[in-house]
């Protein structure tokens, strides 16, 4: 689900749990649908200073282009093994 910031000003919007979503002016942020029915965030929602947009990412494995390209990475296993601290 996503959210809206209508106003020209950055917003620090409440979440469950005690997390805030920073979300500049005119910029869209992704909450969970859950966070949706969080008291504060209705608040916001009926003063008109963010609106909430349908949507969000897809909940499906293998049709977006970002689980497609999961693991395919020089990252991907190359930073297995031991792992050093301290001086050598």
């Amino acid at each position: 689900m996503e959210i809206l910031n209508k106003t020209k000003r950055p917003l620090r919007i409440p979440l469950p749990g005690g997390k805030r979503l920073h979300l500049a002016p005119g910029k869209t942020g992704q909450i969970s649908p859950k966070s949706a029915d969080h008291p504060p965030l209705k608040m916001l929602i009926e003063q008109g200073e963010v609106e909430l947009l349908g949507g969000g990412r897809t909940q499906g494995k293998g049709t977006s282009s970002e689980s497609s390209l999961k693991g395919t990475g020089p990252s991907d296993g190359a930073r297995r093994g031991v792992r050093y601290s301290g001086d050598r």
